[in-house]
């Protein structure tokens, strides 16, 4: 594995692997898959796929250079082999990584509080739709989002505050357990966030360590918003869209 990773711009055959791990051909697949849970072809093909992506994200180069580094003859290929991973086209996917700067009017929300590490906010979810389904919040056209307020460099995990908060109507009335949070108009700049939402860090680095510092603006002292754009019960982890709002003064 750390060969592959090291030597992934040459030909990398299921023969020339096996060679290097010292074993026949036949046993070498059998061996990897049972270790990897992934075919040696795979494997190859996810990481360079991978590291496609992080290209496209960081604006490297033009789109058929990336591709064919990936592996891949042809910029209709590897476009549609992009699309069934990530769910959009490279064009799509970097484009998503430019910083737009919106205004957003006031909004009402009711938010369920979590305290504690931000990778344990799944139990404040959970309370929020049970508490928000028989008090009919619950329909079509549901926006969901949640409210970080604390820098996770800065702050230890155990004091972190995090809101799953749900859009609601003005005048809404929360249900016991819930509360009712109002959200003031404001710019925000916004940076779309592609994968896993572990891996939410490394954008906020983009957004607050390279555009923020070079942009003229600064970040106000109040609450970033992550719109999830999509179901993650539903969704492969490499293909969850989140929308990073930071808040601008």
């Amino acid at each position: 594995m750390r060969y592959v990773e090291d030597h992934l711009d040459e030909e990398l055959s299921l023969d020339h692997l096996a060679g290097v791990a010292c074993f026949s051909p036949f046993h070498f697949h059998r061996i990897f898959r049972g270790m990897t849970g992934e075919p040696v072809k795979e494997y190859v093909r996810r990481l360079r796929m991978e590291r496609a992506a992080d290209r496209l994200q960081r604006g490297a180069g033009p789109i058929i250079d990336i591709a064919l580094e990936a592996g891949y003859e042809s910029h209709e290929g590897f476009t549609r082999a992009f699309h069934a991973r990530y769910g959009e086209s490279p064009a799509e996917f970097r484009e998503a990584q430019t910083v737009h700067v919106l205004r957003m009017p006031l909004r009402w929300a009711v938010a369920a509080r979590h305290t504690g590490p931000y990778a344990e906010v799944g139990e404040a979810w959970q309370r929020l739709f049970a508490l928000a389904g028989p008090a009919r919040l619950l329909g079509p056209g549901l926006e969901y989002f949640g409210i970080v307020h604390d820098d996770p460099e800065a702050t230890e995990p155990s004091a972190q505050r995090y809101d799953a908060a749900l859009k609601v109507k003005p005048g809404t009335v929360p249900p016991s357990g819930l509360e009712l949070v109002e959200l003031p108009e404001r710019e925000f700049a916004v940076m779309r966030h592609s994968g896993p939402y572990h891996q939410l860090g490394l954008t906020y680095a983009r957004l607050c360590g390279e555009w923020l510092p070079q942009s003229g603006r600064e970040a106000a002292w109040t609450a970033s918003i992550e719109y999830y754009r999509n179901d993650p019960r539903s969704t492969p982890p490499e293909r969850l869209i989140t929308d990073i709002y930071l808040p601008l003064e």
